[in-house]
């Protein structure tokens, strides 16, 4: 093996600890009840577990598919295909998770700008789309002859118009250019912390604090689209409470997991790539002794690369 940088704190796992970490996932073929699932990693094909899973059982969907792309994961390749084709097999998975999420829950689908506009076509038959979210993706070669590709949607949808919002929870700390004082002096809605003018702000659909993991992250792991566990910790945040069941059904490298461990909640993901699961089980095994979230911290999510 190739020795790495002194910086480059990237996960790797030889194949022999592949095999051990594989080994405590588990495999379905009945149908389950939570308590058999929760907390735990499937190791299987989605479309062939999602019968198994119980009814009415989670509070919050996450879901990163395959975007419509030729890309290798492990051992399988996802090939690109014609967008009907396609359309038909987001519609596959994403009709089988009504019956699976809880009445006032949520659902998150990711996708880039290619493959977005088919989401709310499909999803829409069988939930209520409140929002969209774009984010920047800072990574990446530019093109010669088309402008760079740094933008990715995550479609926010509802399963009736009951559903959870934490507000406050995912407020963002930005500077304050221009602070203002009332008559007596007093900050008018801004604070001092650590010499630093800042106030908590709404936040919006469009995100731009978000840094995709790198070499040295120690999040990163040889995954080829895997998402920012800051990203995925505000999506858990502002859409489940603590004890609440978090699910993934394209659970890849772990990230959904182990974000909802580090914010006291369970979880239950599928991935059907052997490597991809052990990075999945050795992370949530890394997560009960190392709780933070790079760019989250003391509850308040910071603007990129912010030194407040």
């Amino acid at each position: 093996m190739t020795e790495k940088a002194p910086r480059n704190k990237t996960l790797e796992l030889s194949a022999k600890e592949i095999n051990a970490y594989a080994k405590r996932a588990i495999k379905l073929n009945f149908k389950a009840s939570l308590d058999y699932v929760e907390n735990q990693v499937i190791h299987q094909d989605t479309l062939k577990t999602l019968d198994f899973l119980p009814d009415n059982s989670v509070d919050l969907i996450i879901a990163d598919p395959p975007y419509n792309l030729t890309k290798i994961f492990g051992s399988s390749v996802f090939k690109e295909r014609d967008f009907v084709e396609y359309r038909k097999w987001l519609d596959k998975w994403l009709k089988k998770l009504p019956r699976i999420l809880k009445d006032n829950g949520s659902i998150y689908i990711c996708s880039d700008w290619k493959t977005s506009i088919a989401i709310p076509e499909i999803a829409g038959k069988y939930f209520i789309l409140q929002n969209r979210i774009s984010w920047e993706r800072e990574k990446g070669r530019g093109a010669k002859d088309n402008w760079k590709n740094c933008l990715e949607d995550i479609w926010f949808f509802t399963k009736s118009k009951d559903y959870t919002f934490n507000l406050d929870s995912v407020k963002i700390l930005r500077p304050v250019v221009a602070p203002y004082r009332d008559k007596e002096g007093t900050p008018k809605d801004w604070n001092e912390e650590k010499g630093k003018r800042c106030r908590l702000t709404y936040p919006s659909n469009i995100w731009t604090d978000i840094s995709i993991p790198f070499w040295s992250m120690p999040e990163n792991t040889p995954h080829p689209t895997q998402k920012p566990e800051k990203l995925i910790a505000k999506l858990v945040l502002a859409s489940s409470n603590e004890g609440d069941v978090v699910f993934d059904p394209f659970l890849g490298s772990g990230t959904t997991a182990v974000v909802a461990k580090k914010l006291g909640r369970n979880f239950i993901g599928i991935e059907q790539e052997k490597e991809y699961v052990a990075y999945s089980e050795y992370r949530l095994e890394q997560a009960e002794h190392h709780k933070e979230i790079q760019g989250y911290e003391n509850g308040v999510f910071k603007s990129r690369n912010a030194e407040m």
